[in-house]
């Protein structure tokens, strides 16, 4: 087999290399989103037209790519049912990408692959804006540039190194002007928004299924980040309230909509205040949910200065925006750790959680009024039900996983009917859905008003910025009933099965601290530290960057003394920094423009073409003004002159010819008497050029 070492690659084949690594390397990043077969045919164009590149093999033929496009297409449509949108746009592009290196063979088709690589840059921003794509991104583009200057230079064989420096030089040439527009160009809202269905596709939910909350659990995403203005509360009292769930199914649970009644039951039973006082700031991450999660027990909760939004409002504990949260939103909020709720006294409104779905879990109902029949119970108010209840699961052998597996399917694969039954009595393994819903169906069973709460528990602290980090992997759900003269308690029924999840620090639950493969060697503290700084760095990027908005514009513009900014003014401002920028640019290039090489001679040649013109003689054919003197003498050698020209001809030929040997003297003799010499002759010429003038005057007035 032939083989070439990398010396011996050809330019054309070197710099097809280069372009395919960065387009790879701009594709990698939607490897995990594309459909298998987009991805292996993306990766099998790449790593054939790099063969080709290195063996210097002929491409393929036409009708093979149109074929393999037809096939994309067709493929593409099967998958998504459409050429358009999101996902099916992305998947032809990075295929159409794939096939145009087959044909890639002049320098056309470099620019068409660059381009496609320069919008695949902006596809990546669809769905991630994190620190480190746009780092990576730099990084793609940077490759783009240099390989875009590699196909300006077709001559000769240039170096990567310094086409890279170019591109280096354009880009920063062009950060002012990036900088200046982010800062000042007018955010308008199609123009700095994400497509709705680049939104968060995890995050809380307003229903329930048993195993969506399990499922959350497996992702490490950051759900929200919590800077404690006040000391912190301890971890078990870390439960940020999500969507409330009283409405039950038999399989789902759901938030029932609020009726007038209930909206005003807030201003009949308001909340009680009581304990820690605790004030913080909430950075909360894209969901597809109204409810904002705030920490259980907030009655004051406003968007931070100077952000006007989310508008938010209070209903009971939970807070809801008016709409779903599909940007990110900083919060500032103050809470109340031992707040009581809820009416004190027996209401009509309760009986809304007292519902259960007739003919569901009818093992669990009549285990639950069985306890309730039990001597020590009869007559017991709601506590100590509820203390029973958790006695229950400490003594049972009851057991916490966050796989559940397939036990709660029949034998079709299908949702048991009665699913609390089967976890309650039977199986006895789940997670806390499983837990505070069953929890919740015991409770109401025994005549309890009760509800599911869903949302995050515990939060991690990073040292690094002293903000708590809340991924979506502190999902949770827990109970809440009712008690009279007190009204609405707190239980979670994990914490008596696994007690660690609730009381324990994010790091010693589910935390691994160990990497996959080669990785595994990395000292798991210098890993975790990393990590911190990584989040903290991120975290910064989404306040400072993401975060810029036209709120922050117009302050910034206060701070420069507007009094009273408007979208007009920044768009006065842009218009002067790209006038200004134009400006500087032109003359820029006016300074670096190409010059003719300028010697000390140029001047006294040029006073001598001048005077001879003037004179009537023509100049030298084929010479770009100032000609040699010397030319200048046989030009006039050539010319066939009146007698009474002839010695005033002669007396030129002969300065000229004294004037091109004194040019061409030594170095070391061209002082002050060899200028002086020169302006002699310079002088002796322009004479005779006079003299040359008259005599051609008087000849014509004879």
């Amino acid at each position: 087999m032939r083989r070439l070492s990398t010396a011996a690659i050809s330019r054309e084949g070197r710099d097809t290399l280069l372009l395919l690594a960065v387009l790879a390397l701009s594709i990698a990043p939607h490897l995990p989103r594309l459909p298998l077969w987009s991805s292996i045919s993306t990766g099998v164009a790449i790593l054939l037209r790099a063969r080709m590149a290195w063996r210097d093999d002929p491409l393929p033929p036409r009708s093979v790519l149109l074929v393999c496009l037809a096939i994309g297409m067709g493929l593409t449509v099967w998958t998504f049912n459409t050429l358009f949108g999101r996902e099916a746009g992305v998947t032809l592009v990075c295929l159409l990408a794939g096939l145009k290196t087959l044909e890639l063979r002049a320098r056309r088709d470099a620019f068409v692959v660059t381009s496609l690589g320069f919008f695949l840059i902006l596809t990546q921003f669809l769905y991630s804006q994190s620190l480190f794509i746009a780092v990576l991104m730099v990084v793609v583009l940077m490759g783009m540039l240099t390989s875009l200057v590699l196909a300006q230079r077709p001559l000769g064989r240039p170096s990567i190194w310094s086409a890279t420096k170019i591109a280096w030089r354009s880009v920063l040439m062009g950060i002012p002007v990036m900088l200046a527009l982010y800062v000042l160009f007018p955010r308008m809202g199609p123009l700095w928004s994400v497509p709705s269905d680049a939104g968060p596709r995890t995050g809380l939910s307003d229903r329930i299924k048993l195993g969506h909350v399990s499922e959350l659990a497996q992702d490490d995403t950051v759900a929200m980040r919590i800077k404690f203005i006040d000391i912190p509360p301890i971890t078990s009292k870390l439960y940020f309230r999500g969507p409330v769930l009283d409405f039950f199914d038999g399989r789902n649970w759901m938030a029932r909509p609020r009726n007038p009644a209930l909206i005003s039951s807030d201003e009949v039973y308001p909340p009680r205040p009581a304990g820690q006082v605790t004030r913080y700031q909430v950075t909360v991450e894209p969901s597809k949910v109204s409810t904002v999660p705030l920490l259980d027990g907030t009655l004051l909760a406003a968007p931070t200065a100077p952000h006007t939004e989310p508008q938010i409002v209070r209903d009971g504990l939970s807070w809801t925006a008016t709409q779903p949260l599909l940007d990110r939103a900083q919060i500032d909020a103050q809470a109340w750790l031992n707040i009581a709720h809820g009416p004190q006294e027996g209401s009509p409104l309760l009986r809304d959680w007292l519902q259960l779905p007739p003919g569901y879990n009818p093992r669990s109902i009549a285990w639950a009024r069985t306890l309730r029949q039990r001597q020590d119970l009869i007559g017991a108010d709601p506590k100590l039900l509820s203390d029973a209840v958790l006695q229950h699961i400490r003594q049972e052998p009851f057991r916490y996983t966050m796989t559940p597996g397939d036990a709660y399917l029949d034998e079709n694969g299908q949702p048991e009917r009665d699913l609390i039954d089967r976890f309650w009595l039977d199986r006895r393994s789940g997670f806390c859905e499983h837990y505070a819903t069953a929890y919740v169906v015991v409770m109401r069973a025994m005549g309890v008003p009760s509800r599911v709460v869903t949302g995050y528990q515990g939060a991690e602290i990073n040292p690094v910025d002293g903000w708590f980090v809340v991924r979506n992997s502190d999902a949770h759900a827990w109970a809440e009933f009712w008690q009279p003269g007190t009204g609405w308690v707190r239980v979670d029924p994990t914490g008596a099965v696994a007690p660690e999840r609730i009381e324990r620090a994010r790091q010693a639950f589910g935390r691994r601290n160990t990497l996959p493969g080669p990785l595994s060697n990395i000292d798991p503290a210098l890993w975790g530290r990393l990590r911190n700084y990584m989040d903290a760095s991120n975290h910064r990027w989404n306040l400072w960057v993401l975060q810029y908005s036209r709120h922050r514009q117009m302050q910034l513009l206060k701070d420069w003394g507007f009094d009273s900014p408007s979208a007009t003014d920044l768009i006065r401002l842009c218009g002067i920094v790209i006038a200004c920028t134009s400006v500087m640019g032109i003359a820029w290039l006016w300074w670096t423009r190409p010059r003719t090489p300028r010697t000390p001679w140029r001047r006294p040649l040029m006073r001598v073409h001048r005077v001879l013109t003037s004179a009537g003689l023509p100049a030298p054919d084929d010479c770009p003004a100032p000609a040699p003197a010397l030319t200048w003498a046989k030009r006039l050698e050539q010319l066939a002159v009146s007698a009474s020209l002839q010695a005033t001809q002669t007396s030129l030929i002969d300065a000229l010819k004294q004037l091109d040997a004194l040019r061409y003297a030594p170095q070391a003799e061209q002082g002050r008497q060899f200028r002086q010499q020169r302006s002699a002759l310079i002088q002796t010429i322009q004479q005779q050029a006079q003299q040359w003038r008259a005599i051609k005057r008087r000849d014509r007035a004879n």
